[in-house]
C-alpha cells in the first residue's frame, strides 16, 4: 500500500447464498483510492458497486458475506476486524452517506439527539452539552440553523435531510466519505445546490470521498478518477478526463452512448441489447462477451486480464497487443 492510498481494496469477493445458489456480487475487485480525491464509482443497477461500498464497513446483510480478500484502511485490514474494533472505525475512520436520509435518521428522536448519540458513542467522554456545540458547528458549516437541531426528520425536507446526513458524516471528522448514490431522492435544483455543497466541503476538510452513482453527469462534475463496474467486476479505471473523453471498454462505450444529449444530432435514443449478466451464473469469460458489439471466441472463453492502456486500466482482450 503506497502513501497516497488511503484505502486499497485486493482481490475482494462477496457471495449471497441464496436457495438457487450463490450470487457472485463482487468477484475479484481490487481497487484502490487516493488520499483528497473524490473516486467515482459507476455502473448499472444491481453491478455490485453499492455491495462495494457497504463491504469497506462490513455493513453486508446476511446472508452476504466477504468470502475471501483484503480491505485496507490506513494499512488497517477491515475484513479481520471484530465487531468491537468496527464500532470505533465505523463513522470516526469511515463514514457513509445512504440513498435515502429519511430511511436513515430515526423518526422517533430529534436531529440534535442523534448527533449527540453519535459523538458519544464514540467519545463517551464528551458532555451532552459540548456534544451538542459540536453539532450546531457542524450544522453551520453545511449552511443551516442550529435552530433545526430541535426538529425531527419529518420537519425537514429531502435536502435538508441529507445535508444533515452529511453533517452527522463529517461530526467525528473521518478520513473517507462514502457517498451511496446520494442525489437519488433529489430534485434537480436540490441536487446541484447538494452537489456544490458537497464540493466545498470537501476542500475544508481535505475529505476523501467514494461517490457510488448511476449518474454519469454527476460523477463527471464531481471525481477525478472513475471506476466502471459491469456484472460484479472492474471493466475500466482510470482518470475522469480520459475516461469520459476517450472510454476503451466497449461496455464503458455503450454506457455512455447510451446518455441523451440534446447538442448532437440524435434521432433516437441508443440502447446496449441484452441484459446483464445472472450472477449466479455468470458467464465463463468475460461477462459483457453476451452484450458486446466487439466480442470475440476468445472472449466467451476466458476471462480478460486487466491492461494499461495509455494509464487507463482496462479488463478486454482487445487490448492484449
Amino acid at each position: 500500500m503506497t502513501e497516497d492510498n488511503i484505502l486499497q481494496i485486493k482481490n475482494l469477493h462477496v457471495r449471497f447464498p441464496i436457495h438457487i445458489g450463490t450470487v457472485r456480487a463482487v468477484d475479484d475487485v481490487s481497487l484502490s483510492i487516493r488520499r483528497g480525491e473524490v473516486m467515482g464509482l459507476v455502473g448499472e443497477s444491481g453491478c455490485g458497486k453499492s455491495t462495494l461500498g457497504f463491504s469497506i464497513l462490513k455493513l453486508l446483510r446476511p446472508p452476504g458475506e466477504i468470502s475471501a480478500g483484503q480491505i485496507l484502511y490506513n494499512d488497517r485490514d477491515v475484513v479481520s476486524m471484530g465487531e468491537k474494533e468496527l464500532l470505533s472505525f465505523r463513522g470516526r475512520q469511515v463514514s457513509m452517506i445512504f440513498q435515502d436520509p429519511l430511511t436513515s435518521l430515526n423518526p422517533l428522536f430529534r436531529v440534535g439527539d442523534q448527533f449527540v448519540e453519535a459523538i458519544r458513542t464514540h467519545e463517551p467522554e464528551v458532555k451532552p452539552r459540548e456534544a451538542w456545540a459540536r453539532a450546531e458547528q457542524t450544522l453551520k458549516h453545511l449552511g443551516i440553523a442550529p435552530e433545526r437541531l430541535v426538529e425531527y426528520p419529518h420537519q425537514m425536507s429531502g435536502g435538508m435531510r441529507q445535508r444533515i446526513m452529511i453533517g452527522m458524516g463529517l461530526v467525528l471528522n473521518p478520513g473517507l466519505l462514502i457517498a451511496d448514490e446520494p442525489t437519488t431522492a433529489l430534485d434537480v435544483i436540490v441536487e446541484a445546490q447538494f452537489l456544490d455543497l458537497l464540493n466545498r466541503l470537501r476542500q475544508e476538510f481535505n475529505l476523501t470521498i467514494l461517490l457510488i452513482s448511476h449518474n454519469l453527469g454527476i460523477v463527471a462534475q464531481m471525481a477525478d478518477r472513475v471506476t466502471v463496474m459491469y456484472g460484479g467486476r472492474i471493466v475500466e479505471s482510470g482518470s475522469a478526463l480520459d475516461l469520459f473523453g476517450n472510454p476503451r471498454h466497449p461496455y464503458t462505450q455503450g454506457l455512455l452512448a447510451s446518455i441523451p444529449n440534446i447538442k448532437l444530432d440524435q434521432p433516437e435514443l441508443r440502447t446496449m441489447p441484452g441484459a446483464p449478466p445472472d450472477l449466479v451464473d455468470p458467464p465463463p469469460g468475460c461477462v459483457f462477451a453476451p452484450r458486446c458489439p466487439q466480442v470475440m471466441e476468445r472472449c466467451r472463453r476466458h476471462r480478460p486480464e486487466e491492461f494499461n492502456v495509455s494509464g487507463m486500466r482496462v479488463a478486454c482482450w482487445l487490448y492484449d497487443n
